[in-house]
This record gives structure tokens, sequence and C-alpha cells, in this order.
């Protein structure tokens, strides 16, 4: 592919996102073992359940859906912002996390409202602890940003994907850097891509998106136009109707395809 501009997703393609919550509601939960004989990990997963039941039982689901933010995000995410629906999230959140918690441990017969305040809050510094590049990206993005623009477009909660690209130090490398929680809609729609592409002064014909997400990623690539290099880390192949460009396993092969 010959590009004028290279166009980046965030999580779980430039920093682990689902493996980094996964490893913060076990380390949450550690201090259930010695205080109530419980399995740590037992609990992690009775919390993942209680906050998805919650979270797409709410008056939030379909912003949140449009957005792009996930239920596990809900529970370490500040929802600062102008917007209205930001602002009803961080009145709600407070709440949201308690009942994810209480329910949790309820289902393994411990009624503690208080303690569940107390994992709710070890979860979120446990997860505000764990953002990292992958090894690849933090090798291929210096590279990149020497050769192309880079954008930078992600779904989701404004304060907690800056807080994402702050820690994890990806920011310097991109001219440009969308979140949909600042648009006011989300990946697969073409909107974000496309404040990116007019940041950066690019035509679509000449970008593509590297993303690890076929539904959001791949399709909001082609709906806006670009080239779409889906990132599927454990070699699987696509299925459905969604039918990237091109397929990688790593981002060191973006060398090879990216002229």
């Amino acid at each position: 592919m010959h590009l004028h501009a290279l166009l980046f997703d965030l999580d779980d393609t430039l920093i682990p996102d689902e493996s980094a919550s996964e490893a913060a509601f076990l380390a949450a939960c550690a201090p259930v073992a010695d205080r109530y004989g419980l399995d740590p990990a037992a609990v992690a997963r009775s919390a993942g359940v209680c906050a998805r039941q919650i979270w797409h039982a709410s008056d939030h689901a379909a912003y949140c859906q449009s957005i792009g933010i996930s239920s596990w995000e809900g529970l370490w995410a500040d929802f600062t912002g102008d917007a209205p629906d930001l602002q009803r999230l961080h009145a709600w959140a407070p709440a949201y996390r308690r009942e994810a918690w209480t329910r949790a441990l309820a289902r393994h017969g411990v009624n503690d409202p208080d303690y569940a305040v107390v994992l709710a809050d070890r979860f979120r510094r446990e997860r505000r602890s764990r953002n990292a590049m992958f090894p690849d990206a933090a090798q291929l993005l210096p590279q990149f940003a020497r050769r192309l623009p880079l954008a930078l477009v992600t779904n989701g909660a404004p304060d907690l994907q800056h807080f994402k690209i702050d820690a994890s130090g990806v920011g310097p490398y991109f001219q440009s850097i969308v979140v949909s929680g600042e648009v006011g809609i989300g990946k697969p729609h073409p909107a974000p891509m496309q404040r990116a592409l007019e940041q950066l002064n690019c035509d679509p014909a000449h970008a593509a998106m590297v993303g690890n997400n076929l539904s959001s990623d791949i399709a909001g690539a082609q709906n806006t136009g670009v080239h779409a290099i889906w990132l599927s880390r454990d070699a699987t192949p696509p299925t459905g109707d969604i039918s990237p460009d091109a397929v990688i396993a790593s981002l060191s092969e973006l060398r090879a395809l990216v002229r």
C-alpha cells in the first residue's frame, strides 16, 4: 500500500485492554481469600458478569454502545466532560460500581456493601496501574512516526482514553488524536476517522486504518473509504461479512505492507 497517512486504534491494538482488565479484576479480588475464604478468580468473574448485567440494563446503555464504552471501563472511568450524557454517567458511576461489586459478593454468600466499595476502589487503582504498549507497538511507532503522519482513532470515554494514551506513552507519536466521546459517535460510524483525516489533511483513499476489531475498526474504515488492516494477534481468520484489505498477526508486519 502506498499511503500518505496511517490511522491506529488504541485498545488491544497498541495497548492491552481486555487482558489488563482481567489482571486488575484478579488483583482487586485477592484479599477476599483471607477475609471470606473465597476464590479470588471466582469473585473476579462474578464482578465482570454483574457489571455487564447492570451496564446493559441501564438507561445509559444505548449511549455507551454508540460511543464504544464497555462495562469494565465503566468500573474505572470518571466520565468527566461537558456532554450531558457524560455528566449523567459521571453522576451514576459510583452507584454502578458499588452495585456491581455488591452483587458479585452476594453471588458468593457475602452481604457486605461497605467492602464492595473497598473492592471497587481497589479495582480502579489496579486497572489504572496497567497501561503499557505492546512490545511491537513500542518498536514500530517511532519508526512509522518518522515516515508518515499518524492518527489515533479510539472509541471510549474521553477521560479514560486520554489517561491510557498518556500513561502508555503513545501520545507523542500522533499528529491527530480522536476520541469518540469527543466526537459524539464512535466507530464504525465514519465521523471519528473523517475528523482524523481532516486534521491530517489526507484523502481517505491514501490512508489506512489498523485495528483489532472487525465490527468497529475494519467496518469503520470501510465506511470511511480508507484501507482496512485487521490486526489478529491470535491469527484467527476473519469471519462474517466484513473482509479487511489485509490481515496481520503483529504490528511488525506493517513494515512490509506499507510503503
